[in-house]
């Protein structure tokens, strides 16, 4: 086939969506193309298609996906499309998302993303143009204007779509709302949270970075222009590419982006956090634009919000762990030992309390797998006579849930994009302040950071040239 230029192809799915958007009118609930008709994707399977299969949450994602009709994947990296080619070998692979879109956009009816972060916007930018319901790894995007934008399409288009934060699925999160709205922990008013990367973790090497990576030869047959999208230009990198981009500034957003969709999500649920208002960082060496540091505390100030006080939250990046934390597991060690237990007290890489009133919470890991009151003696107690369940709880996961929700089997997914939006924009202004070791003022309604103006420029930067059709206005 010959290869369309991208101005072309906009141009194309633009004609599509004006086509499809006829359809659209009413109250959107079911996929256009296939269910309930015969064909490929009869007996009410969805044909999904997949951007993004490497290594981590892209080929897990997708196999996740695997009951419904996998119909084509893309990668820019040939090696990552012959490993999951092993799992899905009726599937049509690509190298462009675009070119994928262009050939098959009348026979998808859903799209999962699992890209670097540098690249969600666009790619979900295209598949939302053409009405598709969306599946997208978090953090959402790479900036705010990229997220508002995104998102506002999504409503335009009446799409499914939900962020991969999969904690927001777990029972535990339920749990931890059910017992605030119950009045468990009293009123919160300070949260605290951490994690040891970017010090250590999967994504993640050691050490201070103060450049880009020197370039090495590019693997055969991989699209490294198209890997780096509407990011600055630099060399291939095996510190970049297939594990590592994560902590470089251009491409990820840090431990932040990584681990705080996770955890930060908890409270910014059950408390109903909205937007913050300030921002506050402290690092532990200087501020560094090209690599985010190790050793950083991120303190977010929500305003009062819906009868609640407010809050701050304090967000630790490694390989500081807070004094809590430390307690915890010195209480955990006496514990054991009064037992005769010959087990180990437990260290947390991840956690998060928030600090009640009358409890404080606490949740180990980066999700809320199992949370717990605070103090051992009264979480005993609690244990036997818990809250009432209120909440609705999730069977198989946040992919199930979208896709049954894109199916009309089932409600609205917990982490569609208006709620995810909200979060999105709170860990990327935090990894911002950690960027540049910049408070934050944040006017949420103007977009706007009113005390650095000169921070603006990261809230809409500019797309590299050949990559800003999503990128004006």
């Amino acid at each position: 086939m010959k290869k369309i230029p991208f101005s072309a192809s906009a141009s194309n799915r633009r004609q599509f969506l004006k086509t499809s958007s006829l359809l659209a009118g009413g109250a959107f609930v079911v996929p256009r193309f296939s269910i309930g008709q015969s064909g490929q994707s009869a007996n009410n399977k969805l044909n999904i298609a997949f951007i993004g299969v490497g290594p981590g949450q892209g080929r897990g994602n997708l196999t996740q996906m695997a009951n419904e009709n996998i119909v084509a994947f893309c990668d820019v990296d040939p090696a990552q499309i012959a490993k999951t080619k092993e799992k899905f070998p009726n599937a049509r692979t690509f190298s462009d998302y675009r070119e994928m879109f262009d050939n098959m956009g009348n026979q998808i009816d859903a799209v999962g993303i699992a890209t670097p972060d540098n690249t969600h916007f666009v790619a979900a930018m295209a598949a939302a143009d053409l009405g598709k319901h969306l599946f997208v790894q978090k953090p959402l995007v790479h900036n705010i204007y990229e997220l508002r934008t995104l998102c506002e399409k999504t409503r335009q288009n009446k799409l499914v779509t939900q962020m991969g934060n999969q904690g927001r699925a777990f029972d535990g999160m339920r749990h931890i709302k059910e017992w605030f709205d119950a009045d468990v922990l009293g009123e919160v008013r300070e949260v605290i949270a951490w994690t040891n990367r970017p010090n250590e973790g999967y994504g993640f090497r050691s050490g201070e970075r103060k450049k880009l990576p020197d370039a090495q030869p590019i693997p055969q047959g991989m699209d490294w222009d198209k890997w780096i999208g509407p990011a600055p230009m630099t060399g291939f990198s095996e510190d970049l590419h297939p594990g590592y981009w994560r902590g470089w500034w251009d491409y990820g957003c840090g431990g932040l982006g990584d681990i705080g969709c996770h955890t930060i999500d908890i409270p910014y649920y059950a408390l109903q956090l909205g937007h913050p208002t300030k921002i506050e960082v402290e690092l532990a060496g200087e501020p560094n634009l090209i690599y985010t540091p190790s050793g950083s505390v991120v303190t977010y100030h929500f305003p009062a919000r819906n009868g609640l006080p407010p809050v701050k939250v304090k967000w630790i990046e490694g390989p500081t762990v807070p004094k809590m934390a430390k307690d915890f597991e010195a209480a955990q060690a006496v514990s054991l030992a009064k037992s005769g237990s010959k087990e180990e007290a437990k260290t947390y890489a991840d956690g998060i309390f928030m600090v009640g009133k009358k409890q404080t919470l606490f949740s180990p890991g980066m999700r809320p797998n199992s949370p717990r009151l605070y103090d051992e003696d009264v979480w005993q107690e609690f244990r036997r006579n818990r809250p009432p369940q209120t909440l609705p709880r999730i069977k198989g996961g946040n992919i199930q849930e979208w896709i049954r929700a894109v199916k009309g089997e089932g409600p609205r997914p917990g982490s569609h994009f208006d709620y995810a939006e909200g979060l999105t924009e709170l860990i990327l202004l935090g990894a911002l302040a950690i960027r540049t070791g910049k408070n934050i003022e944040w006017d949420s309604k103007k977009m706007k950071i009113t005390n650095e103006p000169s921070l603006n420029k990261y809230i809409k930067p500019k797309a590299r040239k050949g990559w800003g059709e999503y990128y004006r206005g």
